[in-house]
């Protein structure tokens, strides 16, 4: 075994070297930085983006690809955290833009597209009998678990005031429990339960069965490290929530991507609601929640007793068109397959060059989603997920900036339909040169 303390020391050499290098290569993006310090705190207004020292500027981005202001080309395996699927400028969606700007967009009236995309939706997603547009998968997490609320409260379920969410989840800025939880969170009465725990799950939900409204999860966490939901994990929280009368939401805004109609689809797992976000808009700014009819229609403005649910952009005419254009004609159920067929090809190549080389490294994910591990455990549970080395993670981060590779700091990627072989095979190099080049530091403890 390498002596630890000495393996410790070099990675972080190495890491400091590496941050200084992204440092002398970006002076512009630098620049940017310091203006941004000016007006906004930190330089910044969406916490995912900070990098330490600082975070590159992008000035374009066409096809797969991105460029900084210091004139680095990136293949973009990001895809801006899965909202990015169509890649960059993609030519229908863009035509699709093109004549919705022709026509004007603040109407202050409905639209021709809202129907149609409205559809496309419902015929996809099993769990969605009627929908309804937010300008965010968090919006959508928040007006579903409102919903799920009065929904148990007209079935008479008086007492249930509580949410169970789950280690790890991440269903926007209000509702962030991967660390334990943000002091930003919506004020509920939170269950948090163990992912993945059958027994665990159940427990928590014997015990508090009567006092809970709504069960909300991901079929696979993103933000999580792409921690899949084990087949009959979720199986048996559809169960235990059909059991109880309690509303099941499954959390889609990602992973709704993994198949033609989401991980539901590919599971057979049916929920009560689903909420959706992110590339379904055509990247634009995006989100829905939908689900069977009898909850829906408590948000239906011709009955007496309709529950409100306001926002003007909710079905403004350019994510509407989009949104028609990408979901209907570029992301169709063979595009999806292909991608998820792609995805799943690249994870093996990369997992089979760590197990190769007997590093601590690996990817987990499903499909055209994925995240980078400096561990050798198995991924299933939380305590897997953070066994992983983060310097190494971190150094992995910096090492793909200068391979021109663009890629989330905690190792994330969602590939999107621009990336061909060509790209493909050139991120798989990078990954191959880093363990190659690494291997001494990426040893297991």
């Amino acid at each position: 075994m390498p002596d630890q303390a000495l393996v410790n020391s070099d990675l972080q050499s190495a890491l400091a070297e590496a941050k200084q290098a992204y440092v002398d290569r970006n002076p512009r993006s630098f620049a940017r930085h310091q203006d941004a310090c000016v007006a906004m705190p930190g330089g910044n207004t969406r916490t995912t983006l900070h990098n330490a020292p600082f975070p590159l500027t992008v000035v374009r981005g066409e096809g797969c690809r991105l460029w900084d202001a210091d004139g680095h080309e990136y293949i973009d395996v990001l895809g801006e955290y899965t909202a990015g699927i169509y890649g960059h400028s993609h030519p229908v969606i863009r035509a699709a833009i093109d004549k919705a700007l022709n026509h004007g967009w603040n109407f202050g009236g409905r639209n021709e597209n809202e129907g149609k995309l409205a559809k496309l939706i419902a015929d996809r997603m099993p769990s969605i009998d009627l929908v309804r547009f937010t300008n965010s998968g968090t919006e959508g997490n928040v007006m579903a678990l409102a919903g799920a609320r009065v929904y148990a409260q007209r079935k008479g379920r008086t007492k249930a005031t509580k949410v169970m969410v789950f280690h790890g989840g991440y269903h926007g800025g209000v509702l962030y429990f991967v660390s334990g939880g943000s002091p930003v969170n919506m004020p509920y009465d939170y269950v948090v339960a163990p992912y993945n725990d059958i027994e665990g799950t159940k427990a928590l939900l014997a015990k508090h069965g009567e006092e809970i409204f709504a069960v909300l999860l991901e079929p696979m966490q993103g933000s999580h490290g792409c921690l899949p939901g084990d087949v009959d994990f979720l199986k048996a929280v559809r169960e235990e929530t059909k059991a109880r009368g309690i509303t099941m939401i499954f959390d889609e805004v990602m992973t709704s991507r993994l198949s033609p109609g989401g991980l539901q689809a590919k599971h057979g797992i049916t929920p009560d609601m689903t909420t959706l976000g992110k590339y379904i808009g055509g990247g634009m700014s995006f989100g829905a929640f939908g689900g069977k009819r009898e909850i829906m229609e408590l948000f239906d403005p011709t009955k007496p007793d309709a529950l409100p649910h306001a926002g003007t952009f909710n079905n403004n005419a350019l994510t509407m068109a989009a949104g028609v254009a990408g979901y209907g004609e570029v992301y169709t159920a063979e595009a999806a397959k292909e991608l998820n067929d792609r995805g799943d090809r690249i994870r093996e190549r990369l997992n089979a060059i760590c197990s190769k080389a007997g590093v601590a490294f690996q990817f987990s994910g499903i499909g055209s989603m994925m995240t980078a591990h400096a561990t050798s455990r198995p991924i299933r549970t939380a305590a897997d997920i953070a066994s992983s080395n983060q310097d190494a993670k971190e150094l992995f981060f910096f090492d793909m900036s200068a391979a021109g590779i663009w890629i989330a700091r905690r190792g994330f990627v969602a590939l999107n339909v621009m990336i061909g072989d060509a790209e493909g095979d050139r991120f798989v190099a990078a990954v191959e040169e880093f363990v190659s080049a690494r291997k001494a530091l990426l040893q297991p403890s």
